[in-house]
Formats: structure tokens, sequence, C-alpha cells
């Protein structure tokens, strides 16, 4: 069940006609992703499937950003995150109702993956998509490797997962990894008419004709995903990560020495 008040950095609003609005809630830092966040992200699909009243979930963040990755100064490696990073993705990925998200402006790292997990992607026309892992000196691990090459095609995102590049909401609109682009304004007023549509619908057929198209999705992440997570810890063992730690927190480009 998908009680409201078990969230903290989520703003759950659940509507009359079973469509639920969760808004990652940490605005200050362009909700990037700390210990609870990060917790609170692999529970909330697991409890908006198992609700009986809520049929569509959109997702997206409280001011001006949708999310920026994760939070250097807040998200903390431990076993517990590993565990949770695999089940973030799963969560999303086992989830038999439609999950919408609405991004509004920076969607960053582990932000990309969530909003490119979701079953349709509505992008504001001042969204920008990247998978800066690289940036910091780690992989990109968090289930970037899985859904990029799928919406996007291998070599493509090889080239913007090993640069960390910006990508624009045309420019991804353009390459297929988002649905929609939509003026800024519009951005949850077209996402709540498709998630208004989908709730009042058949909504056990809409269930099935996701469900064995995000097992072939599963198939791919359960071949990936654990190698993906092996190699991002991995990385956080280099002098390249601890350079790219220090030079973010120093506002200044990174000296990586490939060691």
């Amino acid at each position: 069940m998908l009680e409201p008040k078990s969230f903290q950095s989520i703003l759950i609003e659940k509507r009359s006609n079973g469509v639920v609005v969760a808004t990652l809630n940490r605005p200050e830092r362009r909700n990037a992703v700390d210990d609870v966040l990060h917790h609170e992200l692999g529970e909330l699909p697991r409890d908006f499937d198992l609700d009986p009243e809520a049929r569509v979930l959109v997702i997206t963040g409280a001011g001006s950003g949708f999310c920026a990755g994760g939070d250097a100064t807040g998200l903390h490696p431990s076993r517990k995150m590993w565990l949770e990073a695999g089940r973030l993705v799963n969560a999303l990925l086992d989830c038999q109702k439609p999950v919408i998200t609405a991004v509004n402006g920076y969607a960053m790292g582990l932000g990309a993956t969530l909003a490119l997990l979701g079953d349709v992607v509505f992008a504001a026309r001042g969204a920008v998509f990247a998978d800066t892992h690289v940036r910091i000196g780690i992989a990109a691990g968090d289930g970037g490797q899985v859904i990029w090459p799928l919406l996007m095609g291998v070599n493509r995102a090889k080239y913007f997962l090993m640069t960390g590049d910006r990508i624009s909401a045309e420019e991804a609109e353009r390459i297929g990894l988002v649905n929609f682009l939509v003026e800024d304004d519009a951005l949850m007023e077209r996402a709540l008419e498709l998630a208004d549509r989908l709730a009042t619908g058949p909504t056990c057929a809409i269930s099935a004709s996701k469900m064995a198209i995000n097992q072939y999705i599963k198939m791919v992440s359960n071949a990936v995903l654990p190698l993906s997570l092996k190699l991002e810890e991995w990385t956080m063992t280099t002098d390249d990560f601890r350079e790219g730690v220090m030079a973010f927190g120093e506002r200044r480009e990174a000296k990586f020495t490939g060691r």
C-alpha cells in the first residue's frame, strides 16, 4: 500500500481516479539523491504496484530540476547502497502498472536513469539529459548501461556514457531517448493528460501490454546490471575517482591520470 507519510523526500499525491503523482522533493539540491531518497526510490514502485487504488504513477521533480543524480555529500557508498541500486532498477522494471516520467530541468546520472526507465517519458523543452558518472571518474553503473543502449543504440550510448556529454530535450526526442517534447509550462498538463487516459482505460490490458516488454528490458538488465554495478564500485577505488570528487567540490577541471 502506498502511504504518503512513509516518504520523507518524495511528495505523494493520490488522486481520486487512481493517478499518483510522486514529486522528488529536494529542490535545494536539484533533487540530488541522498541516502534517504535512494532508499525511497526503490520502495516507491513496489508500494505503488501493491496499492489496489493506484493505477498510474507520474514521477517528476520539485523546483527547477528533475534529478541531478547522486548527492556527493549525502549518498554514502556502502553494501546497503549497492543492494538498493540494483533494487531500484528492478523495482521499476517489475512494476506492472504504467509509470510516466515528467522531466523538468536537469536529469543527470542516476536522475537520467530514473527518467528513462519510465514507460513514457515527457521532456520539457528546458530539460537536459546526461550520464555524468565518468566526469568524476566512475563507471555509469546504476542503470545507464542498461537503458541507454536500448533507447538510442549501442554506439550512441557508448559515446554519451564515455564522455558524459549533455543532450538537450530536442535532441533527446530526435534520437528516441524520450517520447514527447513539450513546452516547459505544459509539462505536467501533458503528462497528467496521458495518466488520466490510462487510469480510465482497460487497466488490465494496459498493464499486460507493458509487462512482456519490461521482461525484455529485464533480460538485458539481468545480464548487464550486476557487472555494471561491480565496475562502478571498482572505479570508486581509483585515484581518478578521488580526484574527480575533489575537482567537483573545488569547481575545477579534474586532472585524471588513469589510475
